[in-house]
């Protein structure tokens, strides 16, 4: 069993399910219309009052989550928390109030994983479609075939802000629904080639503001009943005939949904007027589902981050045997020095994979360049956090500590970092750890070998010195101790 909690810009909302065999069946889902993204001031900031209003849902969703035997429960936050100033404050205490820890997540991550929700729920395998997610916070565009995404981009536009830019107050009339359409048009425009009509057979809305606008134009029969640019256009003039959110009572309608529903519209007009689309059929499944479907395939040994890191490797011509000598010397060296966790068994594999890719810019200062790709390359399956991490311990392979200082401080994450430097060392050194060496790192580091070991490897006494100055610099004492 199976959990997704999707903290919104507009809403959170939560997920549990259970995979039956063929497909992920939700038995418990829950919303909470938080509107995050309403509460960011000019400067990005979180206002006291939405991350009041956010705590108190999260320790709600905690209560429900203790309540199931789950297998796994992932947390994923979207635009509101990408954008916001003060969200690296407000994340520690958002994750002790539900009691696991939230990833941001990137555009492009939300719409992989939008995609892989809906490709699942549809099970066409060779339909080539196109997916349009508009959330509160940003719209993301998907273009795939069956199961495989090909091309997948995340705007900063969505329904939360165009519907306080445009429509303050809640006053609505022609000329703000104008101006609307054409600035989110101009949004998409410069990225609309790749997803134009003659690349896809059929256009989904997965989010939940395409199947109200579906269910408000087909329950007052507007247009010609289907989110067509007709439907979408008899709907706006029914809301400009209105005038005011406040008038809005149509079937189909939350009352509470009206406020943002209404750039929500804007935006859709805008990517049909755009993408030349005939009609969007709205889907039940996105990101929540696309969470469950990817906590399954994890638990199922198939995880995409494998896949993404191969992949990043490959193409930028990393050495692959050097890079798998390293990893697997930094996983038995990390075991040494037992960590308080396994949190980062992955992580250093990983870092240790790609710790070498910076070469493809310049052998020197190549762990700069290293860190820096890693950190901001479009990685499949992962997160900041989890790239930002894999980007400190590929920094901190080489050359000084002074540079990952604050990272040290974290003793399993100090651990991490000498695991990697340790096995660097032996790689470039042609030797193996064996039976020669034994790493401890409590209060210090204590590293043990034996005087043959050292006698066999002239360089290696001075590598080693030069480990114990970099470590001492750091704060870190570092013993060496010559066995027989």
């Amino acid at each position: 069993m199976y959990a997704a909690v999707d903290l919104g810009s507009n809403s959170f909302r939560l997920h549990i399910g259970k995979h039956d065999g063929e497909g992920i069946r939700v038995i418990k889902s829950m919303r909470e219309p938080i509107r995050l993204a309403a509460g960011l001031d000019a400067q990005g900031t979180l206002s006291g009052a939405a991350m009041q209003a956010a705590l108190a849902c999260l320790a709600s969703f905690r209560e429900v989550l203790a309540g199931y035997e789950l297998d796994a429960v992932r947390v994923v936050a979207t635009s509101a928390m990408r954008v916001a100033s003060n969200g690296a404050a407000f994340l520690p205490v958002a994750e002790q109030a539900i009691g696991h820890p939230i990833e941001i997540i990137s555009g492009e991550e939300e719409g992989r994983l939008i995609y892989m929700g809906v490709a699942n729920a549809l099970a066409v395998p060779d339909e080539k479609r196109l997916v349009i997610d508009i959330g509160g916070g940003s719209t993301e565009l998907i273009l795939g075939q069956g199961s495989d995404i090909l091309l997948v981009e995340s705007f900063s536009i969505g329904t939360v802000r165009q519907s306080l830019a445009f429509f303050p107050g809640g006053h609505i009339d022609e000329a703000a629904f104008d101006a609307a359409i054409v600035s989110a048009r101009s949004t998409f425009e410069d990225g609309a080639p790749p997803y134009s009509r003659a690349n896809w057979q059929l256009a989904y809305g997965s989010s939940g503001t395409a199947r109200t606008i579906g269910e408000v134009i087909a329950r007052n029969s507007l247009g010609d009943g289907r989110i067509s640019l007709a439907g979408l256009e008899a709907l706006k003039d029914a809301f400009v005939a209105r005038g005011h959110i406040s008038h809005i009572d149509m079937p189909g309608l939350r009352p509470d949904r009206a406020a943002t529903i209404i750039g929500g519209l804007a935006i859709l007009i805008a990517l049909v007027r755009e993408l030349d689309i005939d009609a969007v059929q709205p889907v039940e499944a996105g990101l929540r589902m696309g969470v469950m479907w990817d906590l399954y395939l994890r638990s199922m040994q198939r995880d995409r981050r494998e896949q993404s890191v191969a992949a990043l490797a490959r193409r930028f011509q990393v050495d692959e045997a050097r890079a798998a000598r390293v990893a697997q010397q930094a996983a038995a060296l990390y075991v040494q020095l037992k960590p308080g966790a396994d949190d980062h068994v992955r992580a250093l594999r990983w870092s240790a994979m790609l710790h070498e890719i910076g070469m493809v810019l310049s052998h020197t200062g190549y762990h700069k360049h290293s860190a820096y790709m890693i950190e901001h390359a479009d990685l499949p399956g992962f997160t900041t956090r989890e790239q930002k991490l894999m980007a400190t311990l590929a920094l901190a392979h080489k050359g000084n500590l002074r540079k990952v200082a604050d990272a040290l401080r974290d003793p399993d994450v100090a651990k991490a970092v000498l695991a990697l430097r340790m096995a660097v060392l032996l790689m470039h050194a042609r030797m193996d750890g064996g039976n020669e060496l034994k790493l401890r790192m409590k209060q210090r580091i204590e590293l043990e070998v034996t005087r043959e070991w050292l006698a066999s490897h002239p360089t290696l006494s001075y590598w080693i010195g030069k480990e114990q100055e970099w470590w001492q610099q750091a704060g870190v004492e570092f013993a060496l101790r010559k066995s027989a």
